[in-house]
């Protein structure tokens, strides 16, 4: 360790500094309300929505399945939830039964598939009251039924051994359901209208670490810690 050098420490000093008064600006509510780190997060929540939107692709898909009458016994996990799944079916022309948490369900999975895509391009514009007015139900309790459905359909249609219609139904869960659910209630946006923003985040993630670091390499060699090669 050699003695302190006041030049070195003093550009670390400022460096370290700014950098903190930086972080604590950042964490202030200057967006609205929100703070940087906030206000971001919601930006790139937004473009990867505008990314994940696949109700067209997977309804080419459902057509191109067809039509298919099927009886499905779904075991839901409880009669509540079997209720609600009832609800979501019966829309769409089926016959079905509940004895506790057994769903009988018999008709055609066109239609099915069909009707939760309906629920779900509205809860991907937001449109919560389409649920509401279909079901009663609010949009993200109507998709989580009907994430449990298809799940329950999955497993159902395997046993019968009706393997393209049970990958379809995986396929409408997590191409569809799951991302409506996930991203209900943000806003998508397109990254071409936002690229200004983005890249200046970028940008300034990149330069802030390279700040940080040079803050502390030139406090600790103004201190007079020195790396020894061995």
């Amino acid at each position: 360790m050699n003695g302190i050098k006041k030049k070195q420490l003093g550009i670390g000093l400022f460096l370290m500094t700014t950098f903190i008064a930086v972080m604590i600006a950042i964490f202030m509510p200057f967006f609205d309300g929100a703070n940087a780190l906030d206000y971001l997060d919601n930006l790139y929540n937004s473009i990867s929505k505008g990314s994940a939107y696949y109700v067209p692709k997977v309804e080419h898909l459902v057509e191109e399945h067809g039509s298919e009458v099927v009886t499905l016994n779904l075991k839901m996990a409880d009669a509540k939830t079997a209720l609600a799944a009832e609800q979501l079916f019966s829309t769409t022309g089926a016959t079905t039964a509940v004895e506790n948490n057994n769903l009988m369900v018999t008709g055609d999975i066109e239609a099915i598939f069909e009707s939760c895509l309906e629920d779900t391009e509205a809860a991907y514009h937001n449109r919560g009251e389409d649920h509401v007015a279909r079901y009663g139900m609010e949009a993200r309790p109507t998709l989580y039924t009907w994430w449990q459905a298809l799940s329950a359909m999955e497993k159902d249609l395997n046993r019968q051994k009706l393997f393209a219609a049970a990958r379809l139904a995986q396929t409408v869960q997590a191409k569809t359901v799951e991302c409506a659910y996930n991203y209900y209630g943000i806003e998508a946006q397109a990254i071409r209208d936002r690229w200004g923003t983005v890249l200046f985040s970028l940008l300034f993630y990149v330069l802030y670490t390279v700040w940080y670091g040079y803050g502390i390499m030139y406090v600790f060699e103004g201190l007079g810690f020195e790396l020894a090669a061995h």
